[in-house]
This record gives structure tokens, C-alpha cells and sequence, in this order.
């Protein structure tokens, strides 16, 4: 008999990130492109709430939410500073957030998929390290073929990088709250991938073993 779970996993700690990690990793959706709302999850309760109207017209153009069993700390940060020549660049804190790519027309969050990560930014906010992973569905009959970030048409790169810029400013004032540093391909994403489950590890395993 299959075990069943009684219970709804916690989606950022109650989740694997996939046994296939970096190359095929499970990813939880908090928003899809539909959303005029941001949504993200409660990190004390697991369910998603919402965080703030958006507040211009700008819409994600794809699902995004993040990578369950990771987190953004100092060896994220790490990554961020050798890129940037800096020293002052710390972890945000947050789970790894990813996009993930998909011709399908996917019309609500709180779920789970599978994703191939083929690149991602190394954006910086204010001085934290909040890298977005972007990555296609597995499976997907359109965008399989993308096998790094260079395969995706320049102008969907260039409608991530404008939403990922302005969907923190504020109206009315012009000052640039986030910037992207780099844009990368697939083994830098690996790479990510792999410290942000080393800062998860270092953060919270040790702590969950012990029932705290």
C-alpha cells in the first residue's frame, strides 16, 4: 500500500528539491503570469499569502516561486560579491527563487513541478544577493529544446530583466531599488543550486534533526 502524508508539507522545508538536483529540480509556484497580485509564501505557517498589489501594470511573464530545501545565505553571497568586487553583499535571507519557463498556459500557484534550470540573474537588492534561477518545465514540448539561457529569444530575457528592475520601485520616484549584475547560463545556475543547499544545510538541517 502507497504511504500516504496526512498532512500538507511545510513547501519550503517539507519538500525535496529532487533527487536529479541541479540538473532536474522540483520547484514550488507562488505566482503565475495571471496574477495582479504578488503573492509569497508565510515562511512561519507554509501558506501563501498575499504580499502587495503590483504597482504598475507590469506582469511576471512566467510561473515563478522558488526552490524547496534552499536558502540564500553566505555561500549565495559568496557568489555574488566575486562577481560584483564587493565585500558588503549578504545572503536576503529568502529561499532561492526561480522562473520557470513553459508554453503551457498554468492559471493558479500553490503547486509543485518539475524544472530544468538553464540560467538566471545575479541580482543584487539594496546589498543582498537575490539571485533568480530561470528554467523551463520538464516536459515541455515547446521549450525543452532550450537547453541553456544563450537558446531563449532575447526578448523574453530582456521582459524578465524590466520586471525584475522595476517591480519594487516606487511611484513617482526613479531611483533603482534592485540592479542585475550578471546574467549567466547553466553550470553558473548549477552552481547556485548547490550553494543555496549548502546555506540551507548549514542553517537548517542541523536544526530540524534535532526536532527544533
Amino acid at each position: 500500500m502507497k504511504k500516504v502524508q496526512l498532512y500538507k508539507a511545510h513547501p519550503w522545508h517539507g519538500i525535496s528539491y529532487g533527487e536529479k538536483a541541479p540538473e532536474l529540480i522540483t520547484s514550488f509556484i507562488e505566482m503565475v503570469p495571471a496574477d495582479l497580485v504578488k503573492y509569497e509564501i508565510d515562511k512561519t505557517t507554509g501558506y501563501r499569502k498575499v504580499d502587495r498589489p503590483q504597482k504598475f501594470s507590469n506582469i511576471i511573464p512566467a510561473l515563478y516561486g522558488f526552490v524547496p530545501q534552499t536558502f540564500c545565505g553566505e555561500e549565495v553571497a559568496k557568489l555574488a560579491n566575486q562577481v560584483t568586487n564587493r565585500k558588503d553583499i549578504v545572503g536576503d535571507g529568502d529561499p532561492l527563487d526561480i522562473c520557470v519557463l513553459t508554453e503551457r498556459n498554468i492559471t493558479s500557484g500553490d503547486i509543485i513541478l518539475e524544472a530544468i534550470p538553464i540560467g538566471g540573474f545575479r541580482m543584487i537588492d539594496k546589498n543582498e544577493a537575490d539571485d533568480k534561477i530561470i528554467a523551463v518545465m520538464a516536459k515541455d514540448e515547446m521549450y525543452n529544446k532550450w537547453k541553456d539561457i544563450s537558446d531563449v529569444p532575447e526578448s523574453l530575457i530582456n521582459r524578465l530583466r524590466h520586471y525584475f528592475l522595476t517591480y519594487k520601485n516606487i511611484p513617482g520616484e526613479s531611483v533603482a531599488i534592485v540592479e542585475i549584475a550578471e546574467t549567466y547560463g547553466r553550470e553558473k545556475a548549477h552552481e547556485v543550486i548547490l550553494k543555496s543547499i549548502e546555506d540551507y544545510n548549514k542553517s537548517y538541517k542541523s536544526h530540524m534533526e534535532l526536532g527544533m
